[in-house]
């Protein structure tokens, strides 16, 4: 699939994108253009084109404003010492866009026109990716909409795949330092034989009131129960779990239909597995962990995701108890994961499993 490019003629003075490369906000500011891809039941994929960023034009009747068919993928372009800027796994975020299309019932994106989306915006805003200090990215946004215009309640017959990009700095600030979590005990993100494995933004609009409520006491994320029981500790709003016992074991909820397949999940668990260590996907119940973190059983606890890459917590929080993990420092483990990763994603540590690809010399 050819795209057509169309440059925007009023793109973002070169200082001014300076300025906010130096001190980018999570998702604030984004690039000069974007990528537009079309669907159409009788015609499949077609219309590839490189646009100048700004508002979509939507009828009031759109598809996506009512019945919520909507899905997205989070990956990020990192610039080695080279210049040359590359991407991380995006097969995985390619077939993992193409599983949340059909559990929404949208059409699934050839997995070469991801990637071929992620080079054409590259090779008109590769200026604002970042040098790689204090963490800095070009994230990408790509996403996709149910885009016809049609009130019937059905699989809509027409939608659109984009491809937007904002310069990003750490998701939390203040370095590697732990952060707390609410526990959500009256409210759940996700049901069995739901949309809880799907990246689509209703689970994400469903984790906001038990988020607002973790704002109001100091705590960075929500972490989710099963919605059956209570009993089983899930995922965060956006980010999976793991939990570091003290005989060098690890657990992680395992995948059950609810829980988000975390492309940064499954590449932790490669490299904990390359180190000899033994990787638990299973389910892990909060009493577990209570009770875990009371005898000192379990030391660590982190989470990860695209955004937050591996994150200390230090804290567990609810309206009934605050459950402190490991003196409320980052754990021996969490700083050595999340150094490899990093390591692998900037180009400074080796790529044994090849999950980096280059975007741009």
């Amino acid at each position: 699939m050819e795209f057509k490019v169309t440059r925007n003629p009023n793109p973002t003075p070169a200082s001014e994108r300076e300025e906010i490369i130096a001190n980018p906000v999570f998702g604030a500011k984004l690039t000069d253009h974007q990528v537009v891809v079309v669907w159409e039941k009788d015609k499949g994929w077609h219309s590839a084109e490189v646009i100048p960023y700004g508002p979509i034009m939507m009828d009031p009747s759109a598809a996506v404003l009512h019945y919520g068919q909507e899905i997205f993928e989070g990956i990020k372009a990192y610039r080695h010492q080279d210049g040359s800027i590359w991407t991380f796994r995006p097969e995985a975020n390619a077939a993992r866009l193409q599983r949340s299309a059909r559990r929404m019932a949208l059409p699934e994106l050839p997995a070469e026109i991801f990637v071929e989306s992620l080079r054409q915006l590259i090779a008109v805003d590769g200026a604002w990716v970042p040098t790689p200090e204090g963490e800095k990215t070009l994230y990408f946004r790509p996403f996709e909409i149910a885009a016809e215009n049609f009130l019937g309640v059905r699989a809509a017959q027409r939608a659109e795949y984009r491809v937007i990009a904002s310069p990003v700095g750490p998701y939390f600030t203040g370095g590697v330092k732990p952060v707390s979590i609410w526990i959500a005990l009256d409210s759940a993100r996700a049901g069995k034989h739901g949309t809880g494995e799907a990246k689509t933004g209703g689970n994400y609009a469903a984790s906001l009131l038990a988020q607002q409520v973790g704002y109001e006491n100091g705590c960075s994320q929500v972490m989710f129960l099963d919605a059956e029981t209570s009993t089983y500790i899930e995922e965060l709003g956006g980010m999976n779990l793991f939990f570091v016992y003290r005989d060098g074991h690890v657990a992680t909820p395992s995948l059950d239909g609810t829980i988000l397949h975390g492309i940064t999940r499954d590449s932790v668990i490669t490299l904990m597995r390359d180190r000899g260590i033994e990787v638990q996907e299973r389910k892990v119940s909060l009493d577990e962990v209570r009770e875990g973190v009371k005898t000192g059983d379990i030391v660590e606890v982190f989470a990860c995701g695209t955004a937050a890459v591996i994150t200390p917590v230090g804290t567990l929080k609810s309206s009934v108890e605050e459950i402190v993990i490991g003196g409320n420092e980052p754990g021996r483990l969490t700083v050595e994961m999340r150094m490899e990763l990093t390591g692998i994603q900037y180009g400074i540590r080796p790529d044994r499993h090849n999950w980096m690809l280059k975007l741009a010399d």
